[in-house]
């Protein structure tokens, strides 16, 4: 599958199983593909670069952006359904209120 932002479209991998989910982008220094995990908050511990942020609602509606986010934080938002990491610098034209696009 892939995520489509703003007419730039990269790789995703969903994050459904306890491993994919507890491992996400820890320990990874080449970030080249998206990440979606269904949940409201995530942490950047054990990363080895910064991650783009995306928490959307169910529909993909963006809800919240952070760009450029450092290792050792944790974000937790309210009324978030998908939470995307993306490599940084990915996501430099998206807004909130936008729809993110899921091609299989």
């Amino acid at each position: 599958m892939k995520v489509i932002v703003k007419n730039k479209e990269i790789e995703l991998e969903i994050a459904n199983n306890f491993f994919k989910r507890l491992k996400g982008f820890m320990f990874n220094k080449n970030i080249t593909y998206c990440l979606r995990f269904k949940t409201n908050s995530i942490h950047t511990f054990f990363m080895k670069q910064n991650i783009d942020l995306v928490m959307t609602d169910k529909n993909n509606k963006v809800l919240y952006l952070i760009k450029d986010l450092p290792k050792n934080k944790i974000v937790i938002h309210k009324n978030v359904y998908y939470s995307y990491e993306f490599p940084s610098g990915f996501i430099d034209n998206l807004n909130i209120g936008d729809i993110l696009k899921i091609k299989n």
